[in-house]
């Protein structure tokens, strides 16, 4: 029987940013812009509705609730193509001098509307003495991972077990919210050259151990006792919860027990290689 383990292969293909669809062409003529009025909340909130397929009563941030947190000084924001919105984002202040991206959203076939949503994020966080700004995504899905790490220049923080408990929304219903809170120093050089489109990429030593690898549709635990270890998510979780949710669910453990575990440790992620996989050194 013929092997297939791999691990941060070349060949395979991001705050929990949402895309309702895949990418499949680029926006031009896109205008960012803070949103002020309730018309304008209406069109973010059902934005919001076909990114994540919310159920009606599910709804984790409404047209209602971004209202109150512009009022009160916070952050939302929607991307324009011409009068349509594409793209929405909502922060509110949180500790020390920390702004926190809650929701980023995509309309389907909108390339780089989140990056440019991020950047105005950026700026009007700086312009109000705001030095990092704070998200979670799913460790698991690999656009957000190398949207995140790689093309923002983000760094893990922590590793957050089912952070958000059992969410009802069509994108991970059925699945623990495993989440990686994220830091984005604003000023950091890494960030500052990632925001002018020149993504972090991370070195990889020819004596890194293979901390998870995938075979097939599987996850295999291997070394983690190296100086640099590597850890492989899934091509397309979203696609492996609907084929075989036992697939996933193996996944999601082995990801939270070598991730997590290594994070808890004190080891510190620094990027996402090749789009397939975490790279983790041990401090």
């Amino acid at each position: 029987m013929t092997e297939r383990r791999t691990i941060c292969s070349g060949s395979t293909i991001g705050e929990q940013i949402g895309h309702a669809g895949a990418n499949m062409s680029a926006t031009t003529d896109l205008l960012v812009r803070t949103l002020h009025t309730n018309e304008e909340f209406g069109q973010a909130d059902a934005l919001f509705g076909r990114v994540w397929g919310f159920e009606p009563d599910s709804r984790p941030i409404t047209a209602g609730l971004m209202r109150a947190l512009t009022h009160a000084g916070n952050y939302v924001s929607g991307a324009f193509d011409g009068d349509r919105m594409v793209g929405a984002s909502v922060a509110f202040f949180g500790q020390d001098s920390t702004l926190h991206s809650q929701n980023t959203g995509v309309e389907a076939g909108r390339r780089g509307v989140g990056f440019e949503l991020k950047r105005h994020q950026r700026l009007w966080a700086l312009e109000r003495g705001i030095s990092r700004i704070t998200w979670t995504y799913d460790p698991l899905v690999r656009r957000n991972a190398h949207f995140n790490l790689a093309k923002l220049g983000a760094r893990p923080a922590e590793y957050l077990p089912d952070f958000y408990g059992a969410l009802a929304d069509a994108v991970n219903h059925g699945d623990e919210s495993d989440r990686v809170l994220a830091t984005w120093p604003l000023t950091d050089p890494r960030v500052e050259a990632a925001v002018r489109r020149a993504p972090h990429l991370p070195e990889v030593p020819e004596d890194a151990v293979l901390g998870l690898a995938a075979d097939g549709d599987r996850p295999v635990v291997g070394r983690t006792d190296g100086r640099v270890v590597l850890v492989a998510i899934p091509e397309d979780i979203a696609r492996l919860r609907g084929l075989d949710a036992g697939a996933a669910k193996a996944w999601r453990h082995a990801v939270r027990d070598v991730l997590g575990g290594l994070m808890a440790e004190g080891a510190t992620v620094t990027g996402f290689h090749r789009r397939t996989c975490y790279v983790v050194e041990r401090n």
